[in-house]
């Protein structure tokens, strides 16, 4: 498993403009697993990260707490550092993207851009705030996705459907500061070609930078065409001004990702490196990203272009995982399961929560569910009562029957070798960043241990005298078995590992320390290493994320008359605004074997057809239907019946019978146009 390549990973930048909750743990937590293991395995290891400091969020940040964006974003690097250190995140170095090594890196990357031919200029309509007199970055204009319709949607990309796109395609833009409606201007602005970089980005998607569900995604960015990508912001804007311009500035995911390499070229400053040996094309290097999927186009796509562009060395991979959701549901500020990390912090240790996500991390794409009740159970079955259980049943003898001292040999030698002929297939899971199903080998092996333990009952043993030798041993034989699922597991809960290391009196961070055994080796006395949590203490980190309901800050602004009596039964507009009611034309109306009263439609919502089955056969016959426009719920969950898969339902009205009517929208209308 021996790579000689010097290694440098990154994870996503932290934004400066709001605090850390669990949902950015899991990656942060996922990528310093991967570089404790690397480091273990005995890799050169660059870890590195920074604070997201740029753009207008930042700019109107501070304007609204009365300080400079310069002093905003220091203190919020100070508090994202600090918790990133409190969940023991090994970073080398954490800078800011509002650094001059990364200013002089994005100019160096731009000039080549430029140089290459890769920049464009044209004159673009962006919208433009009348009240607050600015243009309006996409991540301050929302409305709905032009793509899919989804409601409440930035400017920039969409999350339920993942397409981009202009903020001046957004359905019923409004402006995120002032609530105004935008108005449209023309401005100059700066472009990178990614047409220019289709044949090498193809190329590069297939050599193995991406997971399976990444490279069929950019395969439907391809057959839908590549952008330019606007590279330009104007005044007034936080961030790096365009080099040969006055009022434009690098839009802030331009200088982001670039932050990568200016935290790089800190670290290389600080000791006398050079850069180049890291990031040039044939640099003997591996670069790995992990983001989120939420950001997937912008590593996907403009990041290598940028890099490959500006002759500089292409990620080897972009890890993309999935969101974290809290009892299966989306983090939500109003239900108490929006986490922030501080708040776990006061309750619980890191390790905790780092061995959970370890335990459900695969190298696919999927949301990871945080179940608390799950989490509780699986924290003390594995960690207290199955790991850390091997060691407090044995150390007890070692240290009042023998001096605290491990045997010179030991009992069961062969399982021992067991255990180590798992070795290298556990490191092997965790590089490819299966990291649950190397935790569920390393718990199948702490059974095994823990059965051996009981299977010699060394409490039995100990009152004989003519066994004393044979307890020593067993006891040795079950410390040494601890020391090898502790070592496998350091990287996962190091707090707890650098517990043991001390009661081994041996270090842990060479993973192939373990394949020779502690033997005549004083350890020292056992002290616990991780205690038993408990539903109270969870129901307690709960009760303190609630948001104060009170606070109309986040309060959503809404239009339109509201009805003052009060109406049994009630929904809220939330769960209102979930029905997705689009225009759908009937292309083909059929009769249903052994139905009485269902007709079987297919309808066209603007290239995506749906199977329905309605109930409307009193009223219609088929051939009367094929053409017609009609409204249907678009994103009814689908229903299995009788007859056939349903995915959806149309609407009617009437008292029944023949004096049923489906509900056609006016003449005009398009097919899977959104009904207001």
């Amino acid at each position: 498993m021996s790579d000689q390549r010097k290694l440098f990973i990154t994870s996503a930048l932290p934004y400066a403009n709001g605090a850390l909750h669990l949902g950015h743990m899991l990656e942060h937590t996922q990528s310093d697993i991967w570089a404790r293991v690397n480091r273990a395995l005995g890799r050169q290891v660059r870890y590195l990260c920074a604070e997201d400091t740029h753009g207008a969020p930042i700019m109107l940040r501070a304007e609204k707490e009365g300080v400079t964006p310069e002093e905003f974003v220091a203190t919020t690097r100070k508090e994202h550092w600090e918790i990133l250190q409190g969940f023991n995140i090994s970073y080398d170095h954490y800078h800011t993207t509002h650094s001059p090594e990364n200013e002089a890196m994005v100019a160096k990357i731009y000039n080549k851009l430029k140089d290459n031919g890769h920049i464009d200029t044209k004159v673009v309509e962006q919208l433009f705030d009348p009240e607050k007199q600015m243009f309006l970055a996409d991540r301050f204009v929302k409305g709905e996705c032009p793509k899919c319709g989804t409601p409440d949607q930035y400017g920039d990309n969409c999350e339920n459907c993942a397409a981009t796109y202009n903020a001046t395609d957004v359905i019923n833009p409004r402006s995120v500061i002032s609530g105004a409606t935008p108005i449209i201007k023309e401005s100059l602005h700066y472009f990178v070609n990614l047409k220019n970089f289709e044949g090498m980005l193809k190329d590069w998607m297939e050599k193995g930078a991406l997971q399976d569900q990444v490279i069929n995604k950019l395969k439907e960015w391809f057959e839908m065409g590549l952008q330019s990508w606007d590279i330009s912001r104007d005044a007034p804007y936080f961030g790096f001004k365009i080099p040969g311009t006055d009022d434009k500035y690098f839009y802030v995911w331009l200088d982001a990702p670039v932050g990568y390499l200016g935290c790089l070229q800190y670290v290389c400053d600080q000791n006398g490196e050079d850069i180049n040996d890291w990031i040039a094309p044939d640099a003997n290097t591996e670069m790995v990203h992990f983001v989120g999927k939420d950001i997937l186009y912008f590593h996907s796509l403009f990041w290598p272009a940028m890099l490959h562009g500006s002759e500089l060395k292409v990620p080897d991979s972009v890890f993309v995982h999935g969101f974290v959701t809290v009892n299966g549901k989306k983090m939500s500020k109003t239900r108490g399961t929006f986490i922030n990390a501080s708040t776990y912090l006061k309750h619980f240790k890191p390790d905790y929560l780092r061995y959970y996500y370890a335990a459900k991390l695969s190298d696919k794409i999927v949301d990871l569910d945080l179940n608390l009740e799950d989490f509780v159970t699986k924290v003390n079955s594995d960690l207290v009562g199955k790991i850390v259980n091997i060691a407090s049943r044995c150390a007890g003898f070692i240290h009042k029957k023998f001096d605290g001292k491990l045997s010179d040999e030991l009992h069961n030698p062969e399982l021992y070798q067991q255990f180590i002929d798992n070795s290298d297939e556990i490191a092997q899971l965790f590089i490819q960043r299966q990291y649950s199903k190397a935790i569920k080998l390393i718990m199948t092996l702490a059974d095994n241990a823990n059965q051996y333990i009981s299977d010699m009952a060394p409490w039995q043993g100990i009152k004989d005298e003519d066994k004393q030798l044979e307890v020593h041993q067993v006891c040795s034989t079950g410390i040494n078995l601890f020391r090898v699922l502790i070592s496998w597991l350091s990287p996962v809960v190091p707090e707890t590992a650098s517990k043991a290391a001390a009661f081994l009196n041996t270090d842990l961070s060479d993973w192939h320390a373990i394949n020779k055994p502690l033997l005549n080796h004083a350890v020292n006395k056992f002290k616990p290493l991780i205690t038993r949590i408990e539903m109270k203490t969870v129901e307690a980190m709960m009760e303190d994320s609630k948001e104060d309901l009170k606070s109309i800050e986040e309060s959503p602004v809404i239009t339109g008359p509201l009805a003052d009596d009060p109406i049994s039964d009630e929904i809220s507009f939330d769960d209102f605004a979930k029905i997705d009611l689009r225009i759908a034309k009937i292309v083909d109306a059929q009769h249903v074997k052994g139905a009485d009263k269902l007709l079987q439609l297919t309808l066209d919502l603007g290239g995506l057809t749906k199977n329905v089955f309605a109930g409307i056969k009193s009223a219609y016959q088929p051939e009367d239907l094929i053409g017609k426009n009609t409204v249907m719920v678009a994103n009814l969950a689908p229903r299995k019946m009788r007859f056939g898969l349903s995915e959806g339902m149309v609407l009617a009205a009437g008292p029944g019978g023949k004096d049923l009517y489906i509900l056609e929208p006016n003449q005009g209308a398009e097919p899977g146009m959104r009904v207001k």
